[in-house]
């Protein structure tokens, strides 16, 4: 089998920009025996390289997504959450009719059911069952034996974040602890919403619903690293949502830009405003952060019998007070992660511009959940705590069932105390793994703001529970203020705070009490859906963000001229009398650096050697703006063009065979050609970070 070196050729020149640089580049071919595979590719393989034929140049190909979605019937956006999930859907004919899908059974009580718990069960086999309130009712209906052979999971979207190495073989790890492949439970899910999709469109269409109708969008947060974006894509080709062949029928919608999008369309009674900087829909500032937002449910929930929202064809009124070049800040609150993105306005048609790379970090409503963890440690013990879990593993899921209820009852003004029931085998189990009561343990316990009531439940004090939110809260408010000290923030409009960890009243006092004197924060009405309505809207018009910022570097490995004193000897490579330079990290654009929608770079290659038949050329990347080799630290193998071109010696080719290679950037993801001119053979690539 035939390997490559690469792509070979660098211009040398000091351009500040690459893709300006207009000199023209020599190289030659490379044969010399193998050193390390993978730290000098040059060296060690022993294909003939690429010369560079032209200078690069930027192609703006703007009109690429308009033709595309005229052949779907129907955008459907799945909001793939970490505690909770749902989508909703919108033809393209009624643009401006966005529907959520149908009422989940089940439910929680103080808790709206317009999205389903992000949980799955599988069978003792290991075949999908239920998905949402139905997984987790049919697990908490389980004898307690049998349920340890059931494999039930949640919160598991977390895992995609925190997996360093992510790869398609990568586990989770069920309530009973067994372990399953993480791309099959994504899929399952993602099978579980597409024929739910399907069933509710065809019911309402009269008439059996095709896939090839549908342009699905899923929702990823912004700061999830490449590998993840591109797992959630994998995740829906084997869900049959789209395929490789058709990768255009699906999009990755990152979760922040989604909420953006929708809050352009907000009117003064979809929205709440928190901030001191002007009154707006009867609340000002002065008013307290629980009554404007129980009024607001109220609304709510009056008109939650709907499923239909109207988004009209306008900018809303908050919308039509930004000016071209007012900025904004969307902070997106949900169950795992805390997703910052700064955008600007660009008039007259209103798009929206990437002024700062998406930050944020594992700050969502899970880390509250994860103090409750820890005070029931300090309270029982953690080896008890441990034990517990996988022992009564459908037991602990209803403590926490009954946690997030009265997690949702927090409030900075409450007085009376929250009571979490213990379920009967958590005080039953206790009793015999320690001997004495849960009781006796809260006396002996250091912890006085929690208390026993004789009805079997923990009485949290408000303080007790408000201390849970602090740490959590602290990191989000933390990350803001570093986040206002950039310069490109500071003159920021609007703060508008999304998701659904956005609805806990401590979180708006928090931003408003920090934020409030700086810009002007806006929630909108049912915020917990503002991400999946908006996902809906980048469907139907996927051009509306102009400029996103790149989150990493890209570039390709190539042979330098050698020079003395400054490239390191170990790189010298010596062919045919002339020294070359080895693993030179050719950029082709820079982390952070503001990339226009349908961006291509383009560049010509020959082959330094006109017999040669396979083209290959190897993509890297880098988190890191100054980097000179491929052999950095961090530098990652991300893609291969291979141009087969064997089969074409009949054609009349020029001396100098030239291959057109073209990168297109802007888009939530990346995708590479490579183009023989001569015969028009092409070959394209998706950037790939789960296979090298």
């Amino acid at each position: 089998m035939m390997e490559s070196v690469g792509v070979y050729g660098f211009c040398g020149c000091k351009a500040k920009n690459k893709m300006k640089c207009d000199s023209r580049w020599e190289i030659a071919a490379s044969e010399t025996a193998p050193t390390s595979a993978y730290s000098s590719p040059a060296r060690s393989l022993g294909d003939t390289g690429i010369t560079p034929l032209s200078p690069s140049h930027i192609v703006n190909d703007t009109d690429s997504n308009v033709s595309e979605q005229q052949s779907f019937l129907v955008v459907v956006a799945i909001d793939f959450g970490t505690t909770s999930s749902g989508y909703a859907y919108s033809f393209t004919k009624e643009p401006e009719c966005i529907h959520v899908m149908r009422r989940w059974e089940g439910g929680d009580p103080g808790v709206s059911n317009q999205k389903t718990p992000t949980t799955i069960l599988l069978t003792p086999e290991r075949k999908f069952h239920s998905f949402g309130y139905a997984a987790r009712d049919f697990y908490h209906d389980l004898d307690p034996n049998e349920a340890k052979q059931w494999l039930y999971l949640e919160k598991f979207k977390m895992k995609l974040h925190t997996t360093g190495d992510l790869t398609m073989d990568t586990d989770l790890t069920a309530a009973n602890g067994k372990k399953v492949k993480a791309l099959e439970i994504f899929a399952y899910a993602l099978q579980y919403f597409k024929e739910q999709a399907l069933k509710e469109l065809s019911d309402q269409a009269g008439s059996e619903f095709e896939n090839s109708d549908v342009r699905w969008v899923i929702t990823v947060p912004a700061i999830w690293k490449q590998p993840a974006k591109q797992f959630m894509r994998q995740a829906a080709y084997q869900a049959g949502l789209a395929s490789p062949e058709n990768s255009e029928q699906l999009i990755i919608a990152l979760e922040p830009e989604a909420a953006s999008i929708y809050c352009r369309k907000l009117r003064l009674h979809q929205m709440i405003e928190l901030s001191s900087k002007a009154a707006v829909n009867g609340y000002s500032g002065s008013d307290t952060v629980g009554a404007g937002f129980t009024q607001a449910k109220e609304h709510i929930r009056r008109n939650r019998q709907s499923r239909t929202f109207l988004v009209e064809n306008v900018i809303g009124e908050i919308w039509s007070e930004l000016e071209e070049g007012d900025k904004y800040v969307v902070v997106d609150s949900g169950g795992g992660t805390v997703d910052l993105t700064v955008h600007q306005i660009r008039l007259p048609e209103g798009h929206l511009k990437e002024l700062y790379k998406a930050t944020g970090g594992p700050y969502g409503s899970l880390g509250v959940d994860y103090e409750f963890e820890n005070l029931l440690c300090k309270i029982f013990g953690e080896d008890f705590i441990e034990q517990f879990k996988i022992k009564r593993p459908a037991a602990w899921v209803d403590l926490m069932i009954a946690f997030e209820s009265r997690k949702r009852a927090a409030a900075p003004d409450r007085t009376n105390p929250l009571n979490i029931t213990l379920p009967f085998s958590f005080i039953d189990y206790y009793k015999k793994f320690r001997g004495h009561s849960v009781e006796h343990a809260l006396r002996k316990s250091n912890v006085d703001f929690v208390k026993w009531s004789s009805q079997g439940m923990l009485r949290m004090s408000p303080d007790a529970m408000n201390a849970l939110f602090k740490p959590t809260i602290d990191s989000i408010i933390e990350h803001l203020r570093d986040l206002f000290q950039k310069p490109e923030v500071s003159t920021v409009k609007f703060l508008f705070l999304v998701g659904g960890f956005a609805e806990a009243p401590l979180l708006q006092q928090a931003v408003q009490a920090a934020f409030g004197d700086k810009c002007r924060i806006i929630i909108p009405q049912d915020v917990g859906l503002t991400i999946l309505k908006g996902a809906v809207l980048f469907g139907l018009d996927p051009a509306v963000i102009k400029v996103r910022r790149s989150p990493l570097t890209y570039g390709v490995g190539v042979l330098n001229r050698y020079v003395e004193g400054k490239h390191p000897p170990e790189k010298l490579l010596v062919k045919d009398g002339t020294r070359w330079c080895t693993d030179v990290f050719d950029k082709f654009i820079s982390a952070d650096q503001s990339v226009a929608l349908g961006e291509l770079v383009k560049r010509s290659y020959t082959p330094a050697k006109p017999s040669q038949l396979v083209i290959v050329i190897n993509i890297y990347s880098s988190e890191h703006d100054d980097v000179s080799f491929i052999t950095d630290p961090g530098v990652k193998k991300c893609g291969t063009l291979r141009l087969d071109l064997t089969g074409t010696s009949g054609t009349a080719v020029p001396a100098r065979r030239e291959i057109q290679t073209l990168m297109q950037f802007g888009d939530t993801e990346i995708k590479a050609t490579a183009i023989d001119i001569a015969t028009s053979k092409s070959v394209k690539v998706g950037i790939d970070f789960l296979n090298y």
